[in-house]
């Protein structure tokens, strides 16, 4: 089986102008098939024993910061791969803010509707935030892939908008109802990296799979904390206006 993974090296010019430009890049191969499947493994088992962050949800199963309570998806939330890409696509030093197993139950579970992830995060002066969302196993459009809006990433001031609502994202942008809207279907060991603010949405997974995709967030490195309230920073110590920083938000080398 083919080995060939995307790196920083393999990364064009072109595909890091895109990425900028439309907010989105599906990037081929960011883990080998055979890596996908050890990960994928992992996220099985440690489903199996975690307590999700949201368990009355049917929109997904979520379990946050795997990487400090597996090896294994360690490796993947750590991989150098997915670093270097972030760092060319952010043109910026970033760190790490978190990491979550995504998971959509077979038949039951329902679309994730449009939104944007950074107005939910606690971060000021963080500009180029971005996700790599990577698929454990075969993500077609009927298993629940991402759907993006070109050029969203540029409303820069929206508040929260609420996952299970279809029109709240367009209540707050009225403009972005009538804008393109790409959906990109996604083979195991394939990602997408998307901007912060880029509006994105995944439909149910209507097959008789799970859909296993593992998200590793980076914020850049300059990034402090407003105080808003979030799980992941509770617990941390960090003073509001201080610099997010610690053994839980390591810097991306």
């Amino acid at each position: 089986m083919d080995n060939w993974t995307t790196s920083a090296d393999t990364i064009s010019q072109e595909a890091i102008e895109k990425y900028r430009r439309t907010g989105f890049l599906r990037v081929r191969g960011i883990v080998t098939p055979e890596e996908a499947a050890e990960f994928r493994q992992a996220a099985e088992e440690l489903m199996g024993r975690l307590q999700e962050r949201n368990p009355d949800s049917t929109t997904f199963r979520q379990f946050v910061n795997v990487w400090t309570q597996s090896e294994v998806l360690k490796k993947l939330t750590l991989h150098s791969n997915l670093k270097s890409v972030a760092a060319k696509l952010a043109g910026v030093k970033l760190r790490l803010w978190h990491d979550h197993l995504l998971v959509k139950e077979p038949k039951v579970s329902t679309p994730t509707e449009f939104h944007q992830d950074q107005p939910y995060w606690p971060h000021a002066n963080s500009t180029h935030s971005l996700s790599c969302w990577v698929a454990l196993n075969d993500v077609p459009v009927e298993r629940g892939c991402m759907t993006f809006i070109p050029g969203s990433h540029r409303y820069t001031d929206l508040m929260a908008q609420n996952l299970k609502s279809s029109t709240s994202l367009f209540e707050l942008a009225p403009d972005l109802a009538w804008d393109e809207r790409v959906t990109l279907p996604l083979k195991a060991g394939d990602c997408t990296f998307h901007h912060g603010r880029t509006a994105h949405m995944a439909n149910q997974n209507v097959t008789d799979e799970h859909r296993f995709g593992m998200a590793i967030i980076y914020i850049d490195a300059s990034t402090t904390y407003t105080g808003a309230k979030h799980e992941v920073i509770e617990g941390d110590g960090i003073k509001v206006g201080h610099l997010i920083e610690g053994r839980h938000f390591p810097l991306v080398t």
